[in-house]
């Protein structure tokens, strides 16, 4: 079985982010802006990864594969971020506590390596999260 590690997601801003966002939202920018996980150097060691190895984060909404690397900003042991974006919102839970905005931090996940697998692009996330993709059938 592979190795799985359980973090508490929050999901933030990056100025890459907002760079690769005024390109567009289906650049090559912004998917290498926005389709990874920064985490922290230990949680990687623990997963027995790389950084640069994709990896599966899964929480109580969803799963999306992005790419694990070693958090370029404070990001303690235990703490993960994906940068706000199609890659964060596949695994956001929809729960507002009445403030209408989803809970974007502080909700748990699973990570586990997944090195054979495909990070989708923001196209492919957004046709899977409503539907409309048949994937590689």
């Amino acid at each position: 079985m592979a190795k799985q590690i359980l973090l508490n997601m929050i999901t933030q801003r990056a100025v890459e982010e907002g760079i690769a966002m005024e390109i567009g939202k289906t650049s090559p920018q912004y998917f290498e802006a926005c389709s990874l996980i920064e985490m922290n150097e230990h949680d990687i060691d623990e997963l027995g990864i790389t950084p640069n190895t994709n990896v599966k984060v899964t929480s109580e909404s969803g799963e999306v594969i992005v790419k694990a690397v070693i958090a370029r900003q404070t990001c303690y042991k235990g703490l993960c971020h994906i940068r706000q974006g199609v890659w964060a919102n596949q695994v956001v839970p929809p729960r507002t506590q009445s403030t209408g905005e989803p809970q974007y931090s502080g909700f748990p996940v699973i990570v586990e390596p997944a090195p054979n697998e495909k990070i989708k692009t923001a196209l492919e996330c957004v046709q899977g999260a409503v539907g409309l993709w048949i994937g590689d059938e």
